[in-house]
């Protein structure tokens, strides 16, 4: 939704939803019934800042409650956007956004080490008056401190069979957001909100395995995974069977922080029993999913 730093605003914004929905649309008109994830990334660090500098004025909210705002802020523009653009095509069809909440283990490992970079960056002044104690940091030579939380691994899609039950009444779901609002159980067995953030390919490959989707295609602006990738020698990949990715994947030759998680999200959809993941541009989604564009990979 934001491409790059000239293209932040509220119309910039509104104008990236309005060419994903046309491509989401094309799919709905082949009778898929789809559900629609999507990141939020610079949304939550915007209203991070915003709540940063408010804090004097009103109480700032922890991270869990951001995730679910902006839930709300680019479910519904997504929601309203999509129904526009089927109703242009002469297609009714309900679009409802789910708050979606996503249960991690308390006791994952990525709790004791936090790496994800949140928010704004700050001088070190600013990073020692606004850290509390229980918070971690990292300081970039050039940019200055940013505040880091854990990554833990999505374990259960809390809203799972209420996003079913809409499938099923021809409802177009847009759920789990920003990787879903992350959530763990404590002693009681009641959900409490933390302060994490999910990757967002990981969170959609289970809320996919959870609902038993059947496809599970990661759209972003890269064609295809490629072997050498930005080497002269660079090669895309196109159908490739599961055991073959992971042997590619567990050399270390995808990026973790860019296509690294795309791919393992894609290859664990398929072990854990969906029929097929697809990996590919946007603009090329109608065609992937007819196995004429991108990676997609199959159990053999």
């Amino acid at each position: 939704m934001i491409k790059d730093k000239q293209h932040e605003t509220v119309e910039d914004q509104y104008d990236a939803v309005c060419e994903t929905a046309k491509h989401i649309a094309g799919l709905i008109e082949q009778d898929y019934n789809v559900v629609v994830t999507h990141g939020n990334g610079p949304q939550v660090g915007n209203l991070l800042i915003q709540q940063s500098r408010a804090k004097t004025e009103v109480p700032a909210m922890p991270l869990d409650v951001c995730v679910a705002g902006t839930q709300g802020q680019i479910g519904y523009w997504i929601q309203r956007i999509l129904v526009n653009e089927l109703r242009r095509r002469g297609k009714e069809r309900e679009v409802s956004a789910v708050l979606s909440m996503m249960l991690v283990d308390k006791g994952d490992p990525a709790f004791n080490s936090p790496s994800k970079p949140i928010g704004p960056w700050f001088s070190r002044e600013e990073m020692l008056q606004a850290r509390k104690e229980e918070e971690s940091w990292i300081e970039h030579a050039e940019k200055g401190w940013r505040k880091v939380v854990p990554s833990p691994r999505p374990v259960k899609m809390i809203n799972a069979r209420s996003i079913e039950s809409l499938l099923k009444s021809g409802h177009v779901v847009i759920a789990c957001g920003g990787g879903g609002i992350p959530v763990i159980e404590n002693g009681s067995g009641n959900l409490v909100g933390i302060e994490a953030v999910i990757d967002k390919d990981l969170a959609s490959e289970r809320l996919a395995a959870d609902i038993h989707a059947y496809v599970l295609m990661i759209l972003s602006d890269v064609p295809a995974v490629f072997l050498d990738y930005g080497m002269p020698e660079e090669k895309p990949i196109y159908g490739i069977d599961v055991k073959q990715m992971r042997q590619l994947f567990e050399k270390g030759i995808f990026a973790e922080g860019t296509i690294g998680p795309k791919v393992e999200a894609a290859m664990r959809f398929v072990e854990n029993g969906g029929e097929r993941a697809i990996i590919a541009s946007l603009e090329d989604a109608e065609n992937a999913l007819k196995g004429k564009a991108g990676t997609f990979i199959v159990r053999g």
